[in-house]
This record gives structure tokens, C-alpha cells and sequence, in this order.
């Protein structure tokens, strides 16, 4: 189960129409597995209460995936929107 609601990604988005309602669902499944890979745990199993920061981040990279839709642009810098790698980095589940 995706850890953001349809309708909060697409208030973050400011998309108020539904055509996109399902390209919206994939993105934000994929981001969710996306930022999981890069933490090495699946959110909500880590989590009883999924934190704010983990949250926004989902929405953030999805949001990015939306209005980015092509694999490079010349406005599109290749990498996680601004601030993901500082979460990433602050909740990844490191192992030795």
C-alpha cells in the first residue's frame, strides 16, 4: 500500500483534474519503491507511523516523475529532486 493518498499527491501537485489519476498512482508506487531501495527497508513496515519526511520525499520524487515525464530534458538535471539524498541519508538502514 502506497504510504501517499492519491488525492494528497495530487493537492501537492496542485492537479485538480482525474485524467491523469492513474499515470499519477504509478508514480507514486514507483517512487515508494524507488526511495525503499534506496533506504533498504520497505517504509511502512519500518515505521508504525510513517514520518513526515519519508512522506514528502514520495511526494516530492513522484511530483518530479510527473512533470518530467521524458528520461532527459534540458531543464531535467539526471538526479533526485533537491533534498532527497539528505533523507536518504538520515534513514537509510545501513548493513556491514
Amino acid at each position: 500500500m502506497a504510504i501517499v493518498s492519491l488525492a494528497d499527491q495530487k493537492a501537492h501537485m496542485r492537479v485538480d483534474f482525474n485524467d491523469d489519476d492513474a499515470l499519477i498512482e504509478d508514480q507514486i508506487y514507483a517512487a515508494q519503491a524507488h526511495l525503499e531501495q534506496l533506504l533498504g527497508y520497505e517504509i511502512e513496515t519500518e515505521f508504525a507511523t510513517v514520518p513526515s519526511d519519508l512522506t514528502g520525499a514520495v511526494m516530492q520524487l513522484a511530483a518530479s516523475w510527473y512533470e518530467n515525464r521524458e528520461a532527459t530534458s534540458g531543464d531535467v538535471p539526471g538526479e533526485l529532486p533537491l533534498g532527497m539524498w539528505d533523507i536518504v541519508r538520515e534513514r537509510r538502514n545501513y548493513t556491514f
